[in-house]
Parts: C-alpha cells; sequence; structure tokens
C-alpha cells in the first residue's frame, strides 16, 4: 500500500511539474515577441520531463526509492551500479521510453531529427533499441510543409518568378527528401531540360533552431544531473553542434560550401576522379536565401543499399555486427573473472577471442557467408539444369536464390564505395580545409556507374561543412599519425594536450585510450559500457577543442557505416596519407614570388 502510495505521490509530482511548466511557458509564450519558441519548448518539456523522471526515480542512486534500498539492504553504491538487476531495469526503461523519444524527436522535427541522425551511427554506448529507432530518421521522415500552399509560394517568392512553369518544367509536389530544416523536390528546368533539386528551407526554421538549441541544451544538463547520461559525452561535442546547426541555417553559406567542394571534384589531383566520386554542382542564379537548386543525382541512398544487399546475405539488419563483437567479449569476461563457472562450450571460444583480433572475425565471418552462398548456388544451378526432375517448388527456390546471390555480389562493391568515401573525406579535411561533418547514410547516393565493378558515390548536403585552419590540420594531422603509427601513450598525449584538451587530472593514459578510441580501429572493449565507465573514472574531459569535435564526428560517422559492412576501419589508417601530406605541406619553404 506505501508502495502504490509512493507510486502514485512520484507520478503526481511528475505530472504537476510537467502541467506547472506547460502553464507558465504558455503564459510567458502569450506575453512575449519570442512566443512560438517558447511554445515549443513547452511542449517539448512538457513530454521530456516525466521521461527523464521514471529513469531517475528507478535507476538513479540519488533517488530516494535507490536510497532507502540501499540502505535497508546494506547495498554499496559501486555494487548496485554493476549489479545485473539494475541493468536489467534499464534495458526495461529502454523499451519502455525509447518509442516516447522517438515520437518526440519525429513531431518536433528540426533539430531533433539531426540529433537522432547522429546517434543512430556514433560507436559510443547507445542502448540498442534506442538506435533501432532512431535509424528510421536517415531518411524515413515525412516533409512537414504543404507543397501548393506553402512551399511552391516559398520558391516563386524567393525566385523572384511569378510561376514555376517560367523556370521549371514541372516539380514534383512530392519530397524526394525532409531534412532537419527544410525538404527537397525533384524537377527539370525549362531551359536545359537538366534534373534537378530544388531544397527549399521551412518557414518556421528561424526561430525553431534557437529554440531547440536551447532546449536541448537543458536537457542534457538534466539527464547528466538524473545519471541519465554521462557529462563527457554530452559535453564533448554539443557547442560544437549547435554552432554548426545554427550555420545550417544559411543558405547563402551552403551554396558557398557546396561550390567550393564541386570544384574541388573536378580537380584531377584530387581523389574524386580517381575515386568516382562525385557532388551536386550548384545553379547559383537559381539560389537565394531559402532556396538552393542543385543538379540531381540519381540512385539510392547508400543506407537502404546496404540493409537490402545484407538482407540478400541473410545479416541481420536489426542488429548488425555490434552484438558479433559483443557477444565475443563477454565470452572473454567469463574467462578472465570467473574461469571456474565458464561451461565446456563458452572455453574454446573465450580462447579463440583471447588470440583472434575482430578484423579475423569478420574475415571468418564473411567467408562463412561466401562459403554458404557458394554452396547454395550450386544447388540452385543443378536444380535448374534438371527443372523436370524435380519437385516445382524446389525450382522457384532455385530460381529466387541465383536472383539474390547475383545481388549479393554488389556487395563487395559497396565495401569499395566505403574505402572511396574515408578517402575523399580524409582528403577534404586535411588538404581543402573544408568537410562535410554530416556523412550519415541518407547523405549518400550509390549512383549508376558504367564499370559495374566500380561504384560511384554522390555525396550530397553540404549545410554542415567545417572550415579548417592550416594550423589547425597540421595539429589534428600530428594526433592522427601518432596513433596509426601506434606510438606511446606520452606521444598521443602530448599531441592531443596541443590541440588545447583540457581534462580534471591531465591523465596520459587516459588521452591516450581516447585518442585510440577516436582514431583507432574499433576493438570489443569499446563497446563494453564498463570500459567506458573504468576511463571515465580515470579522468574527465573538462574542454574539448571545437576544431575537432566535428573531425570526431565525422570519423565516427564512417565507422559507423563502415561497421554495418562488417568492416573495422582505422581512421588513422584511412586517412595517414592525407594527414601525411599536411606536414610535408608544414616543412616546405614558402614559395617566394617570381
Amino acid at each position: 500500500m506505501l508502495r502504490a502510495a509512493g507510486l502514485l505521490s512520484r507520478r503526481g509530482y511528475v505530472a504537476a511539474g510537467a502541467t506547472a511548466v506547460g502553464a507558465v511557458t504558455t503564459y510567458a509564450a502569450a506575453h512575449s515577441e519570442s512566443a512560438p519558441g517558447l511554445e515549443r519548448q513547452a511542449q517539448f518539456w512538457r513530454r521530456l520531463l516525466p521521461i527523464s523522471a521514471d529513469y531517475w526515480w528507478n535507476v538513479s542512486a540519488y533517488s530516494p526509492k535507490v536510497k532507502l534500498r540501499l540502505f535497508s539492504e546494506g547495498i554499496t553504491q559501486d555494487d548496485y551500479y554493476q549489479s545485473d538487476e539494475r541493468k536489467q531495469l534499464k534495458n526495461e526503461l529502454h523499451e519502455r521510453n525509447a518509442p516516447k523519444i522517438y515520437d518526440v524527436m519525429v513531431s518536433l522535427g528540426g533539430l531533433y531529427i539531426k540529433l537522432g541522425q547522429v546517434l543512430s551511427v556514433t560507436v559510443l554506448p547507445i542502448p540498442e533499441v534506442y538506435r533501432e529507432y532512431f535509424r528510421r530518421l536517415q531518411s524515413d521522415v515525412p516533409g512537414s510543409e504543404c507543397f501548393e500552399g506553402v512551399v511552391k509560394p516559398t520558391i516563386e517568392k524567393e525566385l523572384g518568378i511569378e510561376s514555376l512553369e517560367e523556370v521549371f518544367d514541372h516539380v514534383e509536389p512530392t519530397p524526394v527528401g525532409a531534412a532537419s530544416i527544410g525538404q527537397c523536390h525533384r524537377a527539370r528546368l525549362k531551359d536545359s531540360k537538366e534534373d534537378v533539386i530544388v531544397k527549399v528551407q521551412y518557414s518556421e526554421a528561424y526561430w525553431q533552431v534557437p529554440a531547440d538549441i536551447s532546449a536541448v541544451g537543458d536537457f542534457l544538463k538534466l539527464c547528466v544531473w538524473f545519471e541519465i547520461v554521462d557529462d563527457v559525452s554530452s559535453k564533448a561535442s554539443y557547442d560544437e553542434f549547435s554552432r554548426q546547426f545554427l550555420a545550417e541555417l544559411d543558405y547563402e553559406q551552403e551554396k558557398r560550401n557546396l561550390q567550393t567542394v564541386y570544384e574541388s571534384s573536378i580537380d584531377p589531383s584530387a581523389p574524386y576522379i580517381k575515386r568516382n566520386v562525385v557532388v551536386p554542382r550548384i545553379h547559383e542564379a537559381l539560389c537565394s536565401n531559402r532556396v538552393l537548386v542543385m543538379s540531381y543525382l540519381p540512385g539510392p541512398k547508400m543506407e537502404q543499399e546496404v540493409r537490402r544487399q545484407l538482407a540478400y546475405l541473410g545479416i541481420d539488419t536489426k542488429k548488425g555486427v555490434r552484438e558479433l563483437v559483443k557477444n565475443g567479449e563477454k565470452d572473454r569476461s567469463v574467462m578472465a573473472l570467473s574461469p571456474e563457472s565458464a561451461s565446456p562450450r563458452s572455453v574454446p571460444s573465450s580462447l579463440v577471442y583471447r588470440f583472434i583480433s575482430v578484423d579475423t572475425l569478420f574475415a571468418l565471418a564473411r567467408w562463412t557467408r561466401a562459403a554458404s552462398q557458394w554452396s547454395q548456388g550450386a544447388l540452385a544451378k543443378a536444380v535448374l539444369v534438371v527443372p523436370r526432375a524435380v519437385p516445382a517448388g524446389w525450382v522457384g527456390w532455385a530460381a529466387k536464390k541465383e536472383v539474390d546471390i547475383l545481388r549479393s555480389r554488389q556487395l563487395d562493391c559497396t565495401s569499395e564505395a566505403v574505402d572511396a568515401i574515408l578517402d575523399v573525406h580524409g582528403h577534404q579535411i586535411f588538404s581543402l580545409g573544408l568537410f562535410n561533418a554530416d556523412p550519415h547514410p541518407g547523405n549518400i547516393i550509390l549512383c549508376p556507374s558504367e564499370d559495374r565493378h566500380k561504384p560511384k558515390i554522390g555525396l550530397i548536403d553540404y549545410g554542415q561543412c567545417k572550415r579548417l585552419e592550416p594550423r589547425e590540420q597540421v595539429d589534428i594531422a600530428k594526433l592522427l599519425l601518432s596513433i596509426a603509427n601506434d606510438e606511446p601513450d606520452a606521444d598521443i598525449a602530448r599531441n592531443f594536450r596541443r590541440l588545447g584538451i583540457k581534462t580534471t587530472n591531465d591523465s596520459t593514459e587516459f588521452l591516450a585510450e581516447f585518442g585510440r578510441l577516436m582514431f583507432g580501429s574499433l576493438q570489443p572493449r569499446h563497446l563494453d559500457h564498463g570500459w567506458h565507465r573504468r576511463l571515465h573514472d580515470l579522468d574527465r574531459v573538462t574542454y574539448f577543442p571545437k576544431e575537432l569535435s566535428l573531425v570526431y564526428r565525422t570519423a565516427l560517422l564512417l565507422r559507423g557505416l563502415a561497421m554495418s559492412l562488417q568492416t573495422n576501419v582505422s581512421i588513422g589508417e584511412a586517412w595517414r596519407s592525407h594527414a601525411e601530406e599536411a606536414l610535408r605541406r608544414e616543412c616546405r619553404p614558402p614559395e617566394t614570388p617570381s
């Protein structure tokens, strides 16, 4: 009875708090010029406060409920945090609240869509149920504006025309993609008959974005206080992320970014042509503060194609490879912590994982599936040779299996595409000094290629670009190369400090491990939340250099893409040649005028 009363009391406090937030903010909105932004923040807090309170009340060591239990049962905080019961409870909370968080992101749109896209591919320890919901935000996000009532008038006003027919043969009313602050429509130019993309900014974006940034910043602080998220991971890139998202409102800047990258892409000395990578060409005369027109790149988005091809191979695309690595690490933990409790079946696998690298495991998994596909393919061919000698159902299976195997062979081309994308982004960061900091799979197109053995990749959406000064390029290159060369902890830490990172204890071991996590190959321990906790107990970041945060984010997104193809890449190795070129440029004497 007391427990039920306490539960009702807790829910009552949460409901009252959410109602009070809504009432106060609604009143302020009605008497303020910033009414739309305040009203939007009220919607956010009314829905998020009960969720954060749910986590805090049930799993935080500072909640009265948990404190009472620890006191009555004589459990220490450390034992409580490591208990299986708490882990199970957190999983239940994730299952209960992930759909609610997803609904909030979709209904509010804007910054929340972008945040979900980033979280869907990060290698940081995001609960898998959240990751699966966030993946839906990559491309399956509906446009939020009516074409006839909003989009069409906006294009006509921004381009200074009476009717769309003056410039376009047609503009498709259904958007081909919906971004966080705008949506894209396919169209055809009237004069040249060229297919183009028309990107239109949402009318409410100018006030929504600042309101969203403020709300998310306050919410992250609340989550840290409630121990829902770790302060290091939440603070590391928030400031730079918010600055970049505000910059995304500037379509004039995006136009200049795209023009710079396009000119680089047609330079024979850059890797684009060699790697068969293309970017859209901007139509400068048809651009404004809220409308961009660029060439259309045909083909499926990379995320869709990778999922389709992995499905042909029989791979569970919901869990991907993350579980494979985690399970291997769990087996190793059984042997390391309690050898006598390990089952006979787990002992051999534990010994294997102790001596075989993640790369070998991935290669073995790919070889096993290839062997399976080959054997099934041979059987399918045999069935089709003598169709009348086998049951009719076998013939249908064999025909479908041949098609599936033929399509699955394209997966090697998709892996080659990842290498090309890594190469191009290394060039952008260390040579061009301007890079796209948002290379999630929804921004990568697999275009039709003349050579079926060599994929053609299209890179789109240049709203979130970052510029680096030559000094910044060199300092980042030194850090990356010290990790790629597997240099001692002291050397990695020194290069990290040169960039200006600040930590509580200035721990050399912490900085070296953090650097390897950023730019080295992924290890099983990196997917273990306990490893991250031990690292965070060793030291804490108090300032993360802004010039490095979006380079790190880009590395995370690209590594997440590679991991979806069971490829364990080292960002340091992938970008080594470009980083070395940045150091060579530093050593060259300045050119003297002739």
